[in-house]
């Protein structure tokens, strides 16, 4: 059998991108919608991507009031400010800068998620990740981690690596345990001139959002710009560049390949089992 040497690279290139759509959510918190928009409805096994990012309080203040999900998983990853999560099942805690909380909604939560903070800039991301049918009605479940928690990789060239979930090729694991898509997080800054590589699974969906700078992607040399989204088409390995210091997101992970059926809060397989999850909130069996 060929060894993990002998395996030809195959180098992923940009295939699309986006920088979204403006959106507001919850009690009229302001944020950038980069999947689950018009544009890119989804990346299988993701369902949506949100930016949120101000200094101005009454783009945030609202927060997110109680709301149910089923079917699926949140990821909140938090860049800077603090946001407080409550749930029915009595859980409780506070995401704080450069924290993450990966929850699993499985069979039915009701949380809220509210700003810990009334002024200065609130900044991070939403990912929403579709879970298989067999898990959907699942206990649900949470792992939170605090910056702390993460592993950090220092690369030569001078950038940092924050690893949430896979593993870097230098061996850096992220806190996250997730079989269902074993997917791969992580936030990267990269000095002016400096590069990274990653290997993935081929047929793994993957994308990359840019949050500070620009970069440079691919044996292609295609530029990706600030605050856009990059798919990346099918490959073993990631090449990035920065001709000036950058910091993006690498997302990737198995795609289910399952029919999906949406129903505002709620992401199941048919219409009928939306319905059953509406049924389910309103006659408060969640």
């Amino acid at each position: 059998m060929p060894t993990k040497h002998m395996i030809q690279k195959h180098t992923r290139e940009l295939s699309t991108t986006t920088s979204g759509i403006p959106a507001s959510d919850g009690d009229g918190v302001k944020m950038t919608r980069i999947i689950g928009s018009p544009q890119l409805n989804m990346l299988d096994p993701f369902l949506l991507l949100d930016a949120f990012e101000s200094d101005s309080p009454d783009d945030y203040i609202g927060g997110f009031p109680s709301h149910p999900h089923r079917g699926f998983e949140t990821v909140t990853y938090m860049l800077a400010g603090s946001m407080r999560h409550k749930d029915n099942t009595g859980a409780e805690g506070v995401i704080e800068p450069l924290g993450v909380q990966w929850m699993t909604a499985g069979k039915g939560i009701v949380h809220s998620e509210m700003p810990e903070q009334t002024e200065g800039l609130m900044k991070g991301f939403q990912l929403w990740v579709n879970l298989p049918k067999k898990a959907k009605m699942s206990e649900p479940d949470y792992q939170q981690f605090t910056a702390a928690e993460i592993a950090e990789q220092s690369l030569t060239n001078g950038g940092l690596v924050r690893v949430i979930a896979g593993e870097t090729n230098e061996g850096s694991t992220g806190p996250v345990s997730n079989h269902f898509v074993e997917p791969t997080f992580m936030d990267i800054n990269l000095p002016n001139g400096g590069n990274f590589e990653q290997t993935l699974r081929h047929d793994d969906n993957a994308f990359i959002y840019v949050i500070e700078g620009g970069i440079i992607v691919g044996d292609q040399q295609e530029q990706l710009p600030a605050k856009h989204l990059g798919i990346l088409t099918r490959g073993n390995s990631v090449n990035i560049s920065a001709p000036d210091s950058a910091r993006f997101l690498l997302v990737a992970g198995k795609p289910l390949n399952e029919t999906v059926a949406r129903g505002g809060p709620f992401v199941m397989n048919t219409k009928e089992e939306i319905r059953q999850a509406f049924s389910d909130f309103q006659n408060n069996r969640f």
